[in-house]
């Protein structure tokens, strides 16, 4: 898929939505904790990582935006819609969890919290997936953003590699 946000020639999108979601995985492990009866800290901890969560699943969002005002229409345009409508509904999840705890006494979790959050990761592990299948099927790298065999990583793309001073054998 074509982006205008893009970096080492892929593009940003698709990356940055792992961020909220390894922080809503955080969320959940310190919320199922925190019900099955560990400190109370560790829900606090839950709570602040979910709002964590959300503050970079806004941030994801706009670039999913940008992408999406660019896509071309058909078949990658709908891929495009069904990533960020499936990340916003996995977002929307977490936010209605994040309303429920806000107004309990320090922010307390309960099993139907762990229940919205559970649901809130099997759709976002759908975004995930098809966010992979988004950069695989559509995306085009221009081919001099490819790393050449001898380039030490994929920031090669990006990065000039220095030229090596090294003596002729003989």
């Amino acid at each position: 898929m074509d982006s205008r946000l893009r970096l080492a020639g892929n593009p940003i999108q698709p990356m940055l939505v792992t961020f909220p979601f390894g922080l809503f995985v955080c969320a959940t492990v310190f919320d199922v904790a925190a019900v099955a009866g560990a400190p109370a800290l560790l829900g606090q901890v839950g709570y602040w990582t979910m709002v964590a969560g959300l503050v970079a699943a806004a941030l994801t969002a706009v670039a999913g935006l940008v992408d999406l005002w660019d896509a071309t229409p058909g078949r990658t345009r709908r891929a495009a819609v069904s990533f960020n409508v499936t990340n916003a509904v996995a977002a929307g999840l977490f936010v209605l969890a994040c309303l429920v705890r806000a107004g309990a006494p320090e922010h307390r979790v309960g099993g139907g919290v762990v229940v919205l959050e559970v649901l809130g990761l099997a759709v976002g592990s759908l975004g995930v997936a098809l966010g992979t299948v988004l950069v695989r099927r559509f995306d085009r790298v221009p081919a001099d953003a490819v790393p050449h065999d001898d380039a030490d990583s994929s920031l090669a793309a990006v990065l000039p590699v220095p030229a090596t001073n090294q003596a002729p054998a003989g």
